[in-house]
């Protein structure tokens, strides 16, 4: 009987929800290898049916990762027809079976059987006794299992459905997959079924109010409050210490009830609006955040601890204070951890139907009277699992799921349930419903207007989504938050997003959309984060962390220490200092800075520093300066950098001989003793990004019909003279009369050096930014290592290069590489000096140039899909460019902004070359 997959009833034969929480009381872990098999329609196995021969599927797991169907990923359309309620026959049906044994002491208690997460649907039995449905994926049901329990063995069957009622609500931007992905644990029978602890600080006394409501009588002790087997009722501590992001400071504590005891930990915090700002214990606070899906590339949705742990601890390293649980609860484990080691927390609920506005969004759930209990069902199970979480700040009604009176039904029941937090939602901008004022990729101009009071003032605004990170960017990071220094108001935002979402692929390494033989799928949109599938930092987290630094270091003719902390002093932090001749340290330090508090500023004297006689830099870094629980003492948390000695211009005298050999056409062949493949010539090509690509006028689509990738050469003329070459060429496309008109001239200098002058010409019509000017040239494969002078040490893009820093840096070509899962433009270096290519050849810039090295060229790189796709060929591709255009952040949300958008103009600009090894 399938009649609830053709229903609105959100589940049956269910208790009803509670706080997330583990009695020290009998329980008996159900996660392992199971029975299982794969049906391909809702009816499934006779319960009765003999699973002896059955496959085994682990739990926690999802069936798709595992052999049984294949992963799809979509991001707005829905892989079945719109007909709510109903889903398609082809209803993939997984059935699991797992035997365990009760021991004879259990006690007669009873017991509970609880499911921390299955996708999307299930139904369960217990010894051949029904004990319900539920929906509602990423959500803990518990079911009473004392009629059917029994000592010894007992076979546990659960029927679980690919796609159900629940699926319309559940369109986030992520894989379709499916099982039982989280937890599932046999407990006792609570003698405390439920608790919710109050816990508020007063930020003018310094007095902590603490109210605990129980199910049942219960006691606290709770040592580090001084409370010894109190009736948590109506508390008043004096000279508690507050929890926040910063200092996430918990008291453990113990409830008793009935003989049972419940571990919980304590922290104390208040969450305001007030005068427009979102404050926690009366300070306004400032989001650096980042939305973050569960996934892993081999598991999908099914988390460990440790995995978990590992995101929490990356993040912390990399200055994010706050997630928003995009776009459903997490697993509770990673709430515990967010409580322990400090962020904010956005709890959003299980709720997204981003599809319906492929059809103008008719038949919405969240506006259908019909869908009002399933949606009121997922707030409800949201809240009470994750109401005694000091991390948790604001609830989050669901995502994109448009506008509706069962939305409001959700906020009116969750301020009546727990009014000490805001709710949020998106879009939510003109609803009543909602605390703050939250947009998606709102523009940089639009978050000015917001701060300066347009729309809505009496709100903090927050950007719950944006900076959308796919590939290679995003840019503007440091923009916006300067927007979020300047307003109160703008209080912040979270990057989209956290992970890549590349699964485990046998071919490709890590697959996206479309890999798995998925119809529909929405391609590598699904490949959008700050880290990588293995969870590699890649350079957009590393810009994150430089835009976000909650302490501004600026060092100039003086240096001056800015906290930019909403609650914590500089205590923590020791500021270190390095000056570098030409990359080279030539003395260090450190400096004496006092604990300036939150918000506060010092101008420590800058160190007596010795003479030098090149280009010199002065480099200041906070580094931790004891151990905290997520970093070892000296971790870089801040730096800054400024030039104490500019660079000498280089001598210029003319020499008769030049060091360079050069063909008929005036294509540079030699420098000295280095052979080159092929000599520079102007280019204007990049493979283009994943922002590139994105966009209602994609720049990508601009520069092919443009023909900017198959750019065609012609010398116009060649004069020569006694240490002096000028070659004048044209560069165009097929099918149109604009050209790039480009002059070289070529002069020896003494030393065996050799300059080039280029100037390049715009002619006709260039109504269009260009994706990079500057040149091209090919080396021997045997050149594979490259030293540099310039920033780094990883890419850096004009609108992303706050992380890159001067220094003297030398890597393989290889490592010069960034693997982007969907290979794109990547490794440009920024503002380099000069560069050494295989210990051989020296390129000097005038003064500075754009250095990018590869065992592939640009076209390669733009075809391939996967990195598997490119194979080093027999030369190394190098570009010296002049100039690159912005990343934006395109792909989703605004482009590039006008001072980073790479203009046709007449330009000019100068390189030398000489024989590094002469």
């Amino acid at each position: 009987m399938t009649d609830y997959l053709a229903g609105f009833a959100p589940g049956a034969g269910r208790l009803g929800p509670r706080a997330a929480f583990a009695a020290r009381s009998p329980r008996i872990d159900l996660n392992g290898r199971w029975r299982f098999r794969l049906s391909p329609t809702a009816a499934g196995a006779p319960v009765d049916a003999d699973f002896s021969g059955w496959d085994e599927l682990p739990v926690p797991g999802m069936w798709q990762l595992h052999g049984h169907g294949g992963p799809a990923y979509t991001n707005v359309t829905y892989p079945f027809p719109l007909d709510p309620p109903f889903v398609p026959d082809e209803n993939p049906t997984g059935d699991y079976r797992r035997e365990f044994e009760v021991p004879e002491g259990w006690g007669g208690r009873g017991g509970v059987l609880r499911f921390e997460g299955v996708d999307s649907c299930f139904r369960a039995w217990l010894n051949g006794r029904e004990l319900g449905f539920s929906m509602g994926s990423r959500l803990p049901v518990e079911f009473d299992v004392s009629g059917a329990l029994v000592a010894g063995r007992n076979v546990l069957a659960v029927r679980v459905h690919q796609w159900s009622p629940g699926s319309y609500l559940e369109d986030q931007d992520m894989w379709w997959l499916s099982g039982i992905f989280r937890d599932v644990v046999l407990l006792a029978t609570p003698v405390l079924r439920d608790f919710f602890v109050h816990a508020d600080y007063g930020h003018r006394t310094g007095q902590g109010r603490l109210r605990i409501e129980t199910s049942a009588p219960a006691t606290l002790t709770a040592p580090g409050l001084g409370l010894a087997d109190v009736v948590p009722g109506d508390l008043r501590i004096d000279g508690v210490e507050p929890w926040s992001a910063e200092v996430p400071r918990l008291y453990d504590g113990v409830l008793r009830c009935g003989g049972e005891d419940v571990p919980l930990r304590i922290g104390f915090r208040t969450v305001a609006i007030e005068d427009g700002l979102l404050k926690v214990n009366g300070e306004r606070v400032l989001f650096r955040g980042v939305n973050r899906h569960e996934f892993h590339p081999g598991t999908g949705r099914a988390l460990d601890e440790a995995t978990m742990l590992a995101d929490v601890l990356a993040m912390k390293r990399h200055n994010v204070n706050a997630v928003r649980t995009s776009h459903y609860p997490p697993h509770p484990r990673f709430l515990d951890l967010c409580d322990e080691y400090g962020l904010w927390v956005i709890d959003e609920c299980d709720l997204e139907t981003h599809g319906f506005s492929r059809v103008g969004w008719r038949g919405n759930p969240s506006a259908d009277p019909r869908w009002r209990d399933a949606l009121l069902d997922r707030m409800r199970r949201t809240v009470e699992r994750d109401k005694n979480h000091p991390s948790v700040i604001m609830w989050s009604l669901g995502n994109e799921a448009g506008t509706g009176e069962n939305l409001r039904a959700m906020a009116e029941w969750t301020r009546g349930r727990d009014p000490s937090r805001p709710i949020h939602y998106e879009p939510g901008q003109d609803a009543a419903y909602v605390d703050v004022h939250s947009r998606m990729y709102a523009p940089v101009e639009e978050v000015e207007r917001i701060g300066r009071g347009d729309r809505h003032p009496g709100l903090p605004f927050v950007l719950c989504e944006y900076a959308h990170a796919m590939g290679n960017g995003p840019g503007l990071l440091a923009e916006y938050q300067e927007l979020f220094h300047t307003y109160p108001r703008c209080q912040g935002g979270f990057v989209w997003e956290w992970i890549d979402h590349g699964l485990a692929h046998p071919e490709y390494g890590f697959g996206y959309g479309g890999d798995f033989g998925e119809d529909p799928h929405d391609g590598p949109f699904v490949i959008d984060g700050l880290v990588f599938p293995d969870r590699t930092p890649s350079p957009g987290l590393l810009e994150f962390k430089k835009a976000v630094e909650p302490v501004r270091i600026t060092v100039a003719e003086s240096i001056v220490i800015e906290n930019l902390h909403d609650f914590r002093d500089l205590a923590h932090l020791a500021f270190v200092w390095t000056l570098e001749e030409e990359g080279t340290e030539v003395a260090r330090g450190a400096l004496d800075v006092p604990p300036v508090a939150a918000g506060g500023r010092a101008e420590p004297p800058v160190p007596a520093l010795p003479g030098t006689g090149a280009e010199t830099w002065l480099t200041v870094r906070a580094v931790l300066a004891a151990d905290e629980p997520w970093a070892k003492a000296g971790h870089e948390v801040a730096w800054g950098q400024g030039r104490i000695v500019p660079a000498q211009a280089p001598a210029r005298a003319h020499a008769a001989q030049s060091p360079g050999v050069f063909g008929d056409d005036g294509r540079l062949l030699r420098v000295g003793g280095v052979h080159l493949v092929s000599g520079p010539r102007l280019d204007l090509w990049r493979a283009p990004t994943g922002n590139d690509a994105g966009g209602p006028a994609p720049h990508a689509e601009v520069w092919r019909r443009a023909g900017l990738h198959r750019l065609r050469h012609r010398v116009i003329d060649v004069e020569r003279a006694p240490g002096a070459l000028t070659v004048r060429t044209v560069a165009a496309a097929a099918g149109h009369d604009r050209a790039m008109f480009a002059t070289y001239r070529w002069q020896a200098l003494t030393g065996d050096r050799l300059r080039l002058t280029v100037t390049a010409e715009p002619r006709g019509e260039w109504d269009f930014p260009l994706p990079r000017i500057g040149l091209r040239l090919a080396l021997p494969a045997a050149f594979g290592t490259v030293e540099w002078y310039g920033r780094g040490p990883g890419e850096a893009y004009p609108d992303s290069h706050r992380a890159a820093r001067i220094g003297r840096y030398a890597m393989t070509v290889d490592q010069m590489q960034t693997p982007y899962v969907f290979p794109q433009e990547n490794g440009h270096r920024a503002d380099v000096r000069w560069a050494v290519l295989g210990g051989r050849l020296r390129i000097e810039g005038d003064p500075v140039f754009g250095l990018t090295v590869r065992r592939w060229t640009s076209e390669d790189l733009d075809a391939a899909r996967h990195l598997t796709d490119l194979t080093p060929g027999d030369a190394v591709h190098v570009n010296l460019d002049l100039a690159q255009h912005g990343l934006g952040t395109a792909a989703c949300g605004p482009g590039v902004s006008p001072r980073h958008r790479l203009r046709a103009r007449p330009v000019t600009f100068g390189l030398t070359f000489r024989d590094a090894s002469l």
